[in-house]
């Protein structure tokens, strides 16, 4: 239960995976004066980690949680997998609020959430298939089409996730699978022995993957909203641009391009695939393409958070970052977003790559911290995070995917889409890295 008086000048709000850059964000909403912001285990522990320990890290939690001498007023995060998962399970033992573990599983576990949007929005969900990739015969039952994805029923950062064009890519995706899919499938039996399950969806096992048609030919965007008291309402929507590969994502760009019309039908799917989720209390953003040639839209997935990567640009243009919903909900209160105090039109977040095979490469002229400082000042609203460190090989990146090594992120608002553009590319030609086959 909380501990102490919940009126008292202090709010205690507990952060999993609390980190310096994000929070400066938090500290920038509104009413931050109010609030002590607490660290509830470390990056490292909750998204860097080679392995997930779940049990450890839940009990390593209850024991900063029982510790703490003061209330216990929310515990919110704002990291993928495991701290989605994990933090029902904390605010129910608790007594803080926030979405059931339950209405949580039916959203991110990518299985379970296809069967239940296919029963409100049919229309705008691939087909999709379960696949056992430690079954032998795999491959010959699998009676979907190509292309097609093939990813767990849980991961993050597209982790594992294949775009399977033949048999040999099958082939390929499994064998990589069966070698690295424990590190997400540990963690999620375990969480899922918290819930209370259907028995066919307690079958299936973390290490289960899902197979679904491919649905990347349009424009991606991502709704950001939230479930308040039963309400659903969305607030702001960001475009996704990928690179040239189709797969790996380049930028996000806030406000969307889209036009009205298809934004008003995107957000009544998104408030019919919550609502039949049963979320409620909780942020959550929601991922589509629109296919304009068809005038079509199609479902890509539910996250039951913000998203971290899109609270600068939301700082930038409304001038308060989208964690102040991830607060207001959390406290019991209704949020009052979007601010429209920004300082720009628009904003975006890039993350330049390296596509193709170059993990043996070494990355040279890295800035220092003094430098990045320096080339943001040259930027106004510029803010640059560099994933790569002087020599160090790529295929070390943390920051990868199948296709692609990211090098950094770079958080940057101007006054039109091509000023954003156009100052980012300058920006970059500053930051001025290198890269050198391995000796």
């Amino acid at each position: 239960m909380n501990k102490g008086n919940k009126d008292a000048a202090e709010t205690n709000i507990f952060v999993v995976g609390l980190e310096p850059f994000n929070l400066r964000l938090l500290q920038s909403v509104r009413h931050a004066d109010r609030y002590a912001f607490h660290g509830l285990l470390s990056y490292e522990e909750v998204s860097a980690a080679a392995r997930f320990d779940l049990e450890a890290l839940l009990d390593k939690a209850r024991g900063i949680l029982r510790n703490f001498d003061g209330s216990i007023d929310a515990i919110v995060g704002y990291w993928d997998f495991p701290t989605v998962l994990m933090m029902p399970i904390l605010r129910r033992e608790f007594g803080v609020r926030g979405a059931t573990l339950e209405s949580v599983l039916r959203c991110e576990h990518k299985y379970w959430a296809r069967q239940l949007q296919a029963e409100v929005v049919r229309d705008e969900t691939p087909e999709f298939r379960l696949v056992d990739p430690f079954d032998t015969g795999a491959a010959e039952k699998l009676d979907l089409p190509y292309p097609f994805w093939l990813k767990p029923i849980k991961a993050h950062s597209s982790l594992l996730g294949f775009r399977v064009a033949s048999r040999a890519d099958l082939d390929e995706a499994l064998e990589k699978t069966r070698r690295g899919i424990h590190r997400f499938a540990e963690p999620m039996d375990v969480i899922m022995g918290y819930a209370d399950l259907p028995d066919d969806i307690r079958a299936i096992g973390g290490a289960s993957c899902i197979a679904e048609a491919i649905i990347s030919s349009g424009q991606q965007c991502t709704l950001e909203g939230y479930v308040f008291e039963g309400e659903v309402e969305v607030y702001g929507i960001i475009d996704s641009i990928r690179g040239p590969n189709r797969s790996s994502l380049e930028r996000y760009e806030y406000p969307t391009a889209l036009p009205q019309e298809v934004k008003d039908r995107m957000i009544a799917s998104a408030k019919k695939v919550v609502t039949h989720a049963g979320l409620d209390d909780t942020p959550f953003n929601m991922e589509f393409f629109y296919h304009e040639k068809r005038d079509a839209i199609s479902l890509l997935e539910v996250n039951v958070r913000i998203s971290k990567s899109h609270s600068p640009l939301f700082d930038k243009v409304e001038g308060v970052p989208h964690k102040e919903v991830m607060l207001d909900v959390a406290l019991g209160r209704k949020p009052d977003f979007p601010a429209r105090r920004g300082r720009f039109r628009y904003a975006a977040k890039f993350m330049p790559r390296i596509y193709g095979d170059r993990g043996d490469e070494r990355v040279r002229n890295v800035p220092d911290e003094a430098r990045l400082r320096e080339i943001e000042a040259a930027f106004p609203g510029s803010e640059i995070q560099l994933h790569v460190e002087e020599g160090m090989r790529l295929a070390d990146s943390s920051h990868s995917d199948a296709y692609s090594y990211e090098l950094g992120a770079v958080f940057m608002g101007a006054q039109s889409r091509a000023g954003l553009r156009r100052e980012f590319a300058r920006l970059w030609d500053r930051v001025g890295l290198t890269f050198e086959e391995d000796s």
